[in-house]
């Protein structure tokens, strides 16, 4: 039994497709996304079952398609619509922010240089969550490995070929010894663990938290968790779900980008990058993507 949704999205001019498929190209092995130059093809789970999720950029829209190898819940067209504009990062007002900051004199010239940068979304908070978790104290290039190692443990595929990143209930499953094998520290296996223990039983609500951010509420929960701190709770609730005000001063890219732009020949510590980011609130963390984005595509 197979399904597919679709919805077409207008797209605001000078539209960034690029920095989009960027972020979904980080893994060159292709296992869970494949990219093209204008479009992405990407493995999730999408209420428990595979799915290929396909977007496609054009002049003034974008195209998506979700083909479900099984059935789809009621208002899945919703849901799905949803989904795709959290992800191209629709909801952002960027507007606001550029046109509050575009005149000072450090972050105007990136802002200059970088007009309508937006941030890519994961499909959803847990995937964001687990790359969060996934990433932390090591390089990208380590965290995509651990990813696709974890992807491929899961063992959901779609019936085009494409794995799918894991929902809670398909991680849950993997015991801390299975994680251990893959390459997740002590620590991180138990924490994807408990999370995803969590939401599977529905004490982190992560989806119903993704109709209405509550970032206080949000933070605090997830902190309550072992091996979640300030860092991956404001990273999550950037890419899980497209909030713009988490401080990401403890972030060694964004501290190491502000050092070149304020032409600073000692390193920041993560106090001057607090306080320098404190100024742009609430927009503190598209800063950060602006830090990430000024010094490279892979940092980004």
């Amino acid at each position: 039994m197979s399904a597919r949704l679709s919805c077409v999205i207008p797209l605001p001019a000078a539209f960034r497709a690029d920095d989009i498929l960027a972020f979904h190209r980080r893994d060159a092995q292709e296992i869970a996304e494949r990219v093209s130059a204008s479009a992405l093809h990407k493995g999730i789970a999408w209420a428990g079952a595979p799915a290929r999720l396909a977007v496609r950029f054009h002049a003034a829209v974008a195209e998506a398609e979700l083909a479900v190898d099984g059935d789809v819940p009621a208002a899945g067209e919703v849901a799905f619509a949803t989904m795709v504009r959290r992800m191209l990062g629709l909801e952002q007002n960027i507007e606001a922010f550029e046109n509050c900051h575009r005149g000072h004199p450090q972050l105007g010239a990136l802002i200059a240089r970088q007009p309508g940068l937006r941030v890519p979304v994961a499909a959803t908070p847990f995937e964001a969550l687990t790359w969060a978790v996934t990433g932390q104290q090591i390089s990208v290039g380590a965290a995509v490995a651990l990813r696709r190692k974890l992807i491929m443990a899961t063992r959901l595929r779609h019936s085009s070929g494409l794995l799918c990143h894991p929902d809670a209930g398909g991680l849950a499953p993997l015991a801390e010894e299975e994680l251990r094998q893959l390459g997740f520290s002590t620590t991180k296996a138990r924490t994807l663990r408990a999370l995803a223990q969590a939401v599977s039983d529905g004490s982190l609500p992560l989806d119903a938290w993704a109709a209405e951010v509550r970032a206080d509420d949000i933070r605090a929960r997830l902190l309550a968790v072992r091996g979640i701190g300030p860092w991956t709770v404001n990273y999550t609730l950037l890419r899980g779900f497209g909030w713009l005000d988490g401080s990401l001063h403890g972030d060694v890219a964004v501290r190491r980008s502000l050092q070149a732009l304020l032409r600073s020949a000692e390193k920041i510590s993560e106090q001057q990058a607090g306080e320098w980011l404190e100024e742009f609130s609430p927009w503190r963390a598209l800063v950060a993507a602006h830090l990430w984005a000024a010094r490279s595509a892979a940092a980004y």
